[in-house]
């Protein structure tokens, strides 16, 4: 194992050093590993905090910030924060205006987080949740009860800030979230593990000639295993099970084309010009996108695709200013 790291156990207490003295636009709790905005929202508007396991950076610390999340809860790699972690965060951003929870559809998680809403209920302040369940790939895995949420987390965490930043109340805001998650769809794959730090060894074994498709984003086995090939015949794998799931003609689509943390730009950038050949081919009309990493799995090669069915008005919060260390635009 060849890692930028101190010891294997304190990487996640030393990342988040370098967080808080890289980017003043937020404050670290390093007791409770939560990342805060440092200048909280105004009172009287819904906050929004999400998290989840560690190693998916920039998700989800990297978009703590104005136009998206109040707060992230960071667990330990690959691993759900605490239900008292995401207590410490409610309590802490609550304006009096309620708090949405957003939550990848993993076993831990979902759990994790209802436990905090349920004490959150009990001191007083009101919760809404939304799970995101965005991965074709499989219905169950060895972390879910149904669908993985994967990358439609990034898509919903700008979206619904937007909708808490203009000062819809937590009804709305929640409307506005499980309306992202009913209506996005993801796909990835892997040409090579990962290494989780305290493992030192990779998670699974991939030959060099062959690429998993339809990983999740803890290294989880995919649909399949087959000879690798090029990036047409991948996008390909990508976009099919996608539009065969949901029907994303005539309404304006956001695509995400999203590495997975070890794969060059130049790749993604590859990688998009197929899809959205694909994707054009098809009749699907993509109204904005981002290519990059965005909800990585540590030092993984490989890539997913996100679609989401939007509207103007989502389209509208979509545009709306946000400024985070992985999203900043109209600021």
């Amino acid at each position: 194992m060849k890692k930028l790291i101190n010891d294997p156990e304190n990487v996640i207490a030393d990342a988040l050093k370098g967080i808080a003295a890289s980017d003043k636009d937020v404050r670290v709790d390093f007791d409770n590993r939560v990342i805060y905005r440092a200048a909280p929202k105004a009172d009287g508007k819904v906050a929004i905090i999400s998290g989840g396991g560690s190693g998916h950076e920039p998700l989800h610390g990297g978009f703590v910030g104005v136009g998206m999340l109040d707060a992230a809860c960071a667990g330990a790699v690959f691993t759900s924060p605490t239900p008292d972690q995401m207590l410490a965060a409610t309590t802490t951003v609550d304006t009096g205006a309620g708090v949405l929870h957003i939550v990848k559809n993993y076993t831990g998680d979902v759990m994790n987080f209802e436990m905090a809403a349920e004490l959150a209920a009990d001191a007083g302040i009101e919760v809404s949740t939304v799970v995101v369940a965005d991965d074709v790939a499989v219905q169950d895995s060895l972390y879910t009860a149904g669908r993985r949420g994967v990358g439609a987390t990034v898509l919903l965490e700008k979206i619904v800030g937007a909708a808490a930043e203009e000062g819809s109340d937590l009804a709305a805001v929640t409307a506005v979230a499980q309306q992202v998650a009913d209506n996005s769809r993801s796909m990835g794959m892997a040409l090579t593990s990962c290494t989780v730090p305290s493992a030192g060894k990779p998670t699974f074994d991939l030959p060099e000639d062959e690429m998993e498709i339809g990983i999740g984003i803890h290294g989880e086995p995919g649909r399949h295993r087959e000879p690798i090939a090029d990036a047409h015949s991948i996008a390909e794998q990508l976009v099919a099970p996608i539009l065969a799931d949901l029907d994303f003609t005539g309404a304006p689509v956001i695509a995400m084309l999203n590495g997975m943390g070890g794969t060059p730009l130049i790749e993604l950038y590859l990688m998009y010009g197929e899809v959205i050949e694909l994707l054009e081919a098809a009749g699907v009309t993509v109204e904005r996108n981002l290519v990059g990493n965005y909800i990585t799995s540590l030092d993984m090669a490989g890539c997913s695709l996100t679609l989401l069915r939007a509207d103007d008005d989502l389209l509208r919060l979509w545009d709306a200013p946000v400024r985070t260390a992985g999203l900043r635009w109209g600021l």
